[in-house]
């Protein structure tokens, strides 16, 4: 059969030698969590079979299975060319929700926890020349309070604003060859003034000196180049581009980098990727890309597909959504309560699509010690995934959290994940807690929800803004605007007149005819007709757009998810209304960006 999915999971780090693992595997639902007493991990033939990378939630899947899968095994069998055998064989998987377990040949090769976030294992010692046997074990609790679940449901049913669960493997497999001393990892940090592109790169199992050396090539030819020779598994190798080109949402301009290492002038390994020049930075209450103010006009993508749930169908329907979104004059998304794939963020990247990078924190309990470190770690493995990617301009750490009077553990807590993302990554803007309490005065965007569907109220919250940004300096002052939650729960830092933005709003109900959906909501009376609802997101829209002291807006949403039906478009990506309508209301001039910097 066709693998599905078959393109390289990575093209932000690709290599040759790849062997992709999609496709029919063996599996078995493990109501009594008894498997691993029984000896499922190897030898046991499984009664049923899934196509992976789908979820067993999904009909792509071949299973569609919507109870609750707490414990659920896969097997397949694989062989591996025989010049793989002399060197080290990289097991990858892009994501499994939430625990996963492996073996290969009945070794246990190593667990992973994180249901966003990809895990490798070398499975070198374990390989045979034949027939190999792989089994995981994939745990996934969603209602411990222990692992963060986004917006997947903790009843049984899906309901307001919680979808169908996803369970187990969700994305790509991969096995990869590579040298005994290899690239594993690099982050750069590029200037797009200068050209300079700084590289801090990782090699494994570094046994002698070596030679590392970067390219980077436009249209196949080499416009710069450095290398560096060293001892040390962590080098830092810089390359300098005349004539810089900067990457940007009209002119997406992205350069080849090719990672090569030597070793006594012997060629042992080499990475592709790629790579755009662009900074983002914020003066006051602008937000700057490439020292010019943008209004940021995101919508919120959920990243849910009806036959896949999680797994975007194909490539293609990842790129679709894309075109989708900026076909109705969107510069932009934020990703919400989800870690997408890496390949929606390279379509973004190609495409000159912006992103708000969000993690998926609904569903655990911050008050639990272990819950936080369990989010820690995996918030900073999908940092160090995701840093390289030019479309990224916002980490937004946390949404709608309730941090009430006196709590300092939580609000602790965010300010140490506000801490490590800043070292990790500290080229790009961070929210803490998107929408309702804003806990650190350090942030670099204030943001609110705000789903009032009557225009004139819906202005009036931000009719004093300008005015309170114009004493922000002098007088800081929490922000005085109707909040979507209690103000005795609110704890919010004062605003010190940084970049404001509507992170939700619209989310308007409608349901053209012929597309009803049972059960189905949005927020607000549903509009008499298509002109209503034109109109409406016209008022809504225009109240954001030209008030100058206002940085950006991200309508709620681009699609219908299931019972939720405020998209712009259905479940299935059919337009609700033309696109020209909705483009020719966004792409009008903001405020801020008549203003100079």
């Amino acid at each position: 059969m066709n693998v599905p999915r078959p393109e390289h999971p990575r093209p932000d780090f690709e290599r040759k030698n790849c062997l992709n693992l999609n496709g029919e595997w063996q599996f078995e639902i493990d109501y009594g969590k008894s498997g691993f007493e029984k000896g499922w991990y190897s030898g046991k033939d499984f009664s049923r079979s899934i196509i992976v990378p789908f979820p067993p939630e999904s009909s792509l899947s071949g299973v569609g299975e919507r109870d609750f899968m707490e414990s659920v095994w896969y097997r397949r069998f694989f062989k591996v060319p025989r010049d793989w055998l002399d060197n080290r064989i990289l097991l990858h998987f892009g994501a499994v929700d939430y625990e996963a377990t492996v073996w290969v040949n009945g070794h246990k090769i190593g667990s992973h926890k994180g249901g966003y976030t990809p895990f490798t294992f070398d499975i070198s010692r374990f390989v045979k020349p034949e027939d190999n046997e792989l089994t995981v074990w994939a745990i996934d609790e969603c209602r411990s309070g222990l692992q963060p679940t986004g917006k997947q449901s903790h009843r049984l049913k899906s309901y307001s604003c919680f979808y169908t669960r996803v369970t187990g493997i969700w994305q790509t497999v991969w096995l990869e060859s590579v040298p005994q001393q290899y690239i594993k990892y690099f982050q750069l940090l590029t200037d797009p003034y200068s050209g300079r592109v700084s590289l801090k790169v990782h090699i494994d199992n570094v046994k002698d000196r070596y030679i590392l050396s970067a390219y980077a090539q436009e249209g196949g030819k080499i416009v710069a180049e450095a290398e560096v020779a060293s001892s040390s598994p962590t080098n830092r190798i810089c390359i300098n581009i005349s004539n810089p080109h900067p990457w940007s949402p009209e002119d997406p301009y992205l350069y080849t980098l090719i990672l090569k290492l030597y070793s006594q002038d012997r060629f042992i390994d080499e990475v592709r990727s790629y790579f755009g020049l662009r900074e983002v930075r914020k003066l006051k209450n602008k937000i700057l890309i490439n020292n010019k103010a943008r209004f940021l006009r995101f919508v919120l993508d959920q990243g849910y597909y009806p036959d896949g749930i999680y797994t975007a169908p194909s490539d293609e329907a990842l790129r679709r959504d894309i075109e989708l979104s900026k076909n109705m004059g969107f510069d932009g998304a934020r990703l919400h309560q989800k870690v997408f794939e890496p390949r929606f963020l390279y379509w973004a990247d190609k495409l000159g699509y912006l992103v708000a990078a969000e993690f998926p924190d609904w569903g655990i309990n911050l008050t639990n010690a272990l819950a936080r470190e369990m989010l820690l770690d995996e918030w900073i493995e999908a940092v160090r995934r995701d840093v390289n990617h030019p479309c990224i301009i916002i980490w937004t750490l946390f949404n709608e959290r309730t941090i009430r009077m006196g709590d300092e553990s939580c609000a602790n807590f965010v300010r140490r994940v506000i801490r490590l993302t800043k070292m990790l990554d500290p080229s790009r803007l961070i929210i803490d807690c998107s929408g309702w309490t804003h806990v650190d005065e350090e942030i670099d965007v204030y943001d609110v929800h705000d789903y009032e569907q009557k225009p004139e109220i819906f202005k009036s919250h931000y009719a004093g803004l300008t005015e309170l940004y114009k004493h922000a300096d002098v007088n800081p002052a929490p922000l005085d605007f109707r909040s979507p939650i209690e103000a005795d729960f609110m704890r919010n830092a004062p605003y010190h007149g940084q970049p404001f933005i509507v992170s939700e709003y619209g989310g308007i109900w409608w349901n053209p005819p012929g597309m009803e959906v049972d059960g189905s909501w949005g927020y607000g009376e549903r509009p008499k007709n298509v002109d209503d609802l034109i109109a409406r997101y016209k008022s809504l829209t225009e109240t954001l757009l030209f008030n100058n002291a206002i940085s950006g807006f991200c309508y709620t949403q681009l699609y219908d998810i299931e019972q939720e039906t405020n998209g712009l478009y259905t479940y299935d990506r059919k337009p609700k209304v033309n696109p020209r309508f909705i483009r020719r209301i966004n792409r009008q001039k903001a405020a801020i960006e008549e203003e100079t910097v």
